[in-house]
């Protein structure tokens, strides 16, 4: 695949400094930027690699690794699905969609972190709960928080693999669905899910004192229809989990939906789901964009993909015996090894003749005083 010609560490580099300085965020919004602005470039340093056939030299600069960096997500995402291949159970699977309205965005970001976990918290009561009603058992899930609509506007939703299997009381496994067709009705889904959650974001105000300020945007979050979508079941293991690799790691915008940077403003490509999906460009100013793209910026250590029920690493002894994939051996790889496997591309070739491999002759050590630094600037008190 070709290299994109604008990326959002470019933006950063463009744009990052007067964002800093006109919206003042916090440090780690900052270092993640930081990060962004200085993956695979020589302020994180690198190496130098020669071709062991045609004399081929090529210089490497060390990727930063940030979750929220789009050029950092391919092999992560290759091995957390090769993970999760040989956890796959052997029945059907449906993918079941959470969405907050934007009346509660204001809400979110008081405290985005206790809004986030309150949501995967609402979210796997609501699917225990159908679990236990509908099927007398304990299902699982594995759900994977999305911040982002298209636009980068805010807009948090969680999505949802669930097994159509589930432990009894007496600790045995049972399968369930109605005709192999749906899990659970959808309509009775959504006014649950609603019911749970404002109750709970409800409490936290009162315990913040914060209520009587918000409760205009609960009012009228709880009159407006909340959506729950759900898609029928997949096919075979493999279809499944690849699947999920598509929402595991995703970050706000991709590299490759980036039109145009100009000395004020960037252009991206977004779907516009009210118009038949269509793509259309959209145009924000430098600081705007970033502002929009800093939101979708998770706290600190926060989990965003969490594994509930039969599906958590407490159940996988008692889940064995309804496996996809009989455990194996598995044989000992490097994780380039794993990469070269998963991915069929191979670094180690020579990207000339195609027939040498390349091999590193000298470590480029990181700059200890790089120009493309972002700080925030602070006033200093007398």
């Amino acid at each position: 695949m070709q290299r994109p010609q604008y990326e959002v560490a470019k933006i950063v580099d463009r744009f990052g400094q007067l964002y800093v300085d006109t919206c003042q965020p916090n440090s780690f919004i900052v270092r993640t930027l930081d990060a962004i602005q200085k993956c695979r470039t020589s302020a994180l340093g690198g190496h130098v690699d020669y071709c062991d056939c045609c004399g081929e030299q090529r210089i490497s600069y060390n990727s930063c690794g940030n979750r929220h960096c789009p050029k950092c997500q391919g092999a992560k995402q290759a091995l957390w699905v090769d993970d999760r291949m040989s956890d796959v159970l052997d029945c059907k699977y449906f993918h079941i969609v959470f969405t907050v309205p934007g009346e509660l965005n204001q809400i979110c970001l008081l405290d985005s972190k206790l809004f986030y976990k309150t949501l995967f918290n609402c979210v796997w009561s609501v699917l225990q709960q159908f679990g236990y009603t509908k099927y007398g058992v304990e299902s699982g899930a594995i759900c994977v928080l999305h911040t982002w609509g298209q636009n980068l506007s805010l807009h948090p939703h969680i999505h949802c693999i669930v097994p159509s299997a589930g432990m009894t009381l007496a600790g045995n496994l049972k399968r369930i669905t109605k005709n192999g067709k749906y899990l659970y009705p959808v309509l009775m889904l959504s006014p649950t899910f609603r019911s749970i959650l404002l109750k709970k974001l409800k409490l936290q105000l009162k315990q913040g004192s914060q209520v009587t300020k918000y409760q205009t945007l609960i009012d009228d979050a709880w009159k407006k229809p909340w959506v729950v979508y759900c898609k029928p079941p997949f096919g075979n293991a493999q279809q499944i989990v690849k699947y999920l690799g598509q929402y595991s790691h995703r970050v706000a915008i991709s590299n490759h939906r980036i039109k145009n940077i100009s000395g004020s403003d960037v252009t991206f490509f977004y779907k516009d789901y009210r118009d038949e999906s269509r793509v259309k460009p959209s145009t924000l100013s430098g600081v705007e964009f970033l502002r929009r793209f800093c939101m979708h910026i998770l706290p600190r250590r926060f989990v965003k993909i969490r594994y509930y029920g039969i599906l958590s690493s407490k159940q996988k002894d008692k889940t064995k015996s309804l496996l996809a994939k009989k455990p194996e051996t598995k044989v000992k790889e490097t994780r380039q090894e794993r990469i070269v496997r998963l991915t069929g591309f191979d670094y180690r070739l020579c990207p000339v003749c195609k027939t040498g491999f390349m091999h590193t002759v000298e470590l480029l050590p990181k700059i200890r005083a790089p120009t493309n630094v972002l700080y925030v600037k602070k006033e200093l008190s007398c």
